[in-house]
């Protein structure tokens, strides 16, 4: 796994800054002198810190404070960092938290940790305070951005929540109108005509909205999320995203709930959603409420193969782009393997030591780091 937060390692001469800062990491001395409220100087190796702007520095580089400066030094295992990273840094509490790696594929924005589903295996389990802090932060995070930026995602949370996330993506189709932008929702905001009117405003290239369908019959869906009428007001929120034109991708995550019927929930698609641009068929990570509740959703996914298969087979048949996300190439079908994308982020993908001596590992995506709690007795090397 690579390191995102921690604590300062040191630090020197913060007392005057603010208690929370975030920051692009620069190597250009000039620009982060003149611009000190946006860029953070990312000092070169055995170099002092200069005053006038905030220096940082990883442990083991031999940079040290001078005089007046104000300086952060990072933990070892934070040597990944890079100029083009923008980071927070909590003053008063001594942390930091990289927000975007510049050099990553795999940047996503949490947006809140509000939600008006409460799903059995969420990964980012909800709560109820109030978190629009973390909405005004990131009008600061995409205004730090390279304008080259290749692409991003928001999560939650339900993003939609807060009508000032639209304001959001607008900033991004105004700044980086190039880049592909990917939004986790679960699609009941979309209900609402009007609202579906706004996003469509927004006029983004390359804007996808991601909504999971859990099943073709409403009261699995329903239990799956936990919230009742969620169902049908998903549906009626792609039929109105896709009056509108714009981008949607179907998400189902495979567990004990959802894999029986998946073939019929193919065909569901096939018959009524037929115009999706991509469905997703997700491996169960095995973090937030899912732990909490293994023993109603952990199924080997050894043993639905054959449900997988079906259900692949029916999108593939009618032309719908179809992937397979976080399953390891020595659980799937072969014939299943062209489907099979590497999509665990890399900040929490690992490889397990069954995995040592794999000719396929390069084209496997690997584990979820907390599949240690629970993981098919059919990991193998190929």
């Amino acid at each position: 796994m690579i390191t995102l937060q921690g604590n300062f390692k040191r630090s020197f001469g913060l007392q005057k800054l603010s208690e929370r800062l975030v920051r692009r990491l620069t190597m250009d001395r000039a620009a982060a002198v003149s611009r000190s409220a946006d860029f953070a100087l990312l000092l070169e190796p055995a170099s002092k810190a200069p005053e006038g702007c905030l220096s940082v520095a990883v442990e083991g580089s031999g940079c040290e404070p001078s005089g007046a400066s104000t300086f952060i030094e990072l933990p070892r295992d934070c040597d990944h960092v890079t100029a083009g990273d923008v980071v927070r840094f909590e003053i008063a509490k001594q942390r930091f938290r990289i927000l975007y790696r510049k050099n990553s594929d795999h940047n996503n924005f949490l947006v809140t940790e509000r939600c008006d589903n409460y799903c059995l295996m969420c990964s980012q389990p909800p709560k109820s305070a109030n978190d629009d802090w973390i909405l005004d932060e990131l009008f600061d995070v995409i205004r730090l951005l390279d304008e080259q930026t290749g692409g991003f995602g928001f999560t939650g949370g339900e993003p939609t929540l807060n009508d000032r996330f639209v304001e959001l993506l607008k900033l991004c189709n105004d700044r980086l109108p190039d880049a592909a932008i990917h939004v986790l929702s679960n699609g009941r905001r979309f209900s609402d005509p009007s609202f579906a009117e706004r996003w469509a405003s927004i006029a983004h290239r390359d804007l996808m909205v991601g909504i999971p369908v859990y099943s073709d019959i409403s009261s699995i869906h329903d239990h799956v999320v936990q919230a009742d009428g969620a169902y049908n007001e998903t549906i009626r929120g792609i039929l109105n995203l896709k009056r509108l034109k714009q981008r949607v991708e179907i998400r189902v995550v495979l567990h004990q709930r959802t894999f029986e019927r998946l073939p019929e929930l193919a065909r569901f698609i096939t018959r009524n959603l037929l115009f999706v641009d991509h469905v997703a068929l997700m491996g169960l990570e095995i973090s937030g409420f899912t732990r909490a509740n293994l023993d109603q959703l952990w199924i080997d996914p050894i043993d639905y193969q054959n449900e997988l298969y079906d259900a692949v087979s029916t999108l593939d048949a009618f032309g719908i782009r179809t992937s397979i996300y976080n399953l390891q190439l020595c659980l799937l079908d072969k014939r299943l393997w062209k489907f099979a994308v590497k999509s665990i982020s890399d900040w929490k993908r690992e490889y397990f030591p069954q995995c040592a001596g794999c000719s396929v590992r390069a084209d496997c995506g690997g584990m979820f780091a907390t599949a240690k709690h629970r993981f098919s007795d059919h990991i193998r090397p190929l």
